[in-house]
Order: C-alpha cells, then structure tokens, then sequence
C-alpha cells in the first residue's frame, strides 16, 4: 500500500466531529452576537455567523457571488488535498497528517456553508483592545496543519521519511 489511508482518514474525521458537535454547542447556547466571558481580558465565546473566509476574511461582501466563490474555492482545495494525498507515499506520515488536518477543516466549513449559508464561528481571543477575529475548531485544524506543512516542507526529507 503506496499510501496510509487510516491516518489519512482518522484525523480528518476527528477534526471534523470536534467542529461539528462544537459548533452544535455553541448554536445551541449562545445567542448571535453573546459574548460568554471564560477568561476575562484573553477568551471569550460568542456566536457569530461569518459568511466570509477563515478569520472573518471576505466577510463584509454583500454579493451572492462571494458566496459561490466560497464554495468554490473550498471545493477546489479539497481536491487539490486529495490530490496531494494520492500523490504521498506510505512513509510521508507528517505530510499525510498536515493534509489531514486541511481536508477535516475544509469539511466541516464547507458543511456548515451548505447548510446553513455561513459558518459558525465563536472562539474569541483577545488582548486589551486587540481582538483576533472569531474562529473555529475548523479554521484551528486548517492553521495547525497548514503549519505543519510549512514546517515539513522547511525541514525537507528528514520529516518526510518515517520519524513519525
């Protein structure tokens, strides 16, 4: 077997559950715009239905046209993840699981996309006066393993080869 399909598979379906059910929990118990303070001055929760990119890009636009781009763009980052998936050996454990993370990310936004015409976002991160846009567990997978790509392809073979 040329590729490793479980750990393809397994950490895609975990990043997608945990977005799911967490963003389940968040439409279900917060109101739009409520802001739940966790840790106060760093961390909050809130419900916010971002209708742009990752982080609140793109958000702002009115266009329907911004939606199907959207969904476009998702769709073709996902093949191109599946492309790049097919294109790894076996032994490319730590690039197998950067594109892992990508494709459960892309997923689950592009579910919530589908279904409700925007993603739920509701993790909130501050400092002072400086708010990072709300985000998701979704975003958090497609950032951690965007990194994880950038570090792997930084480090160069000693990564891609079974160290893993």
């Amino acid at each position: 077997m040329k590729r490793d399909y479980p750990l393809f598979i397994g950490p895609a379906l975990s990043v997608l559950l945990l977005d799911q059910i967490s963003k389940w929990l968040a439409g279900n118990h917060l109101e739009p715009n409520q802001v739940l303070s966790i840790i106060p001055g760093f961390f909050n929760l809130v419900f916010v239905k971002n209708r742009g990119m990752a982080f609140g890009i793109l958000s702002q636009s009115r266009s329907g046209l911004s939606y199907y781009f959207l969904l476009a763009t998702t769709i073709v980052a996902i093949g191109v993840i599946l492309f790049f998936f097919c294109w790894t050996k076996r032994k490319q454990k730590w690039l197998t699981v950067g594109l892992s993370l990508i494709l459960g990310g892309a997923i689950g936004n592009l579910m919530d996309r589908i279904r409700l015409g925007y993603v739920i976002d509701f993790l909130d991160f501050f400092l002072k006066d400086y708010h990072w846009p709300a985000f998701n567990m979704a975003d958090s997978a497609v950032t951690a393993g965007t990194f994880w790509l950038l570090i792997n392809i930084i480090a160069g073979k000693n990564l891609k080869e079974d160290k893993f």
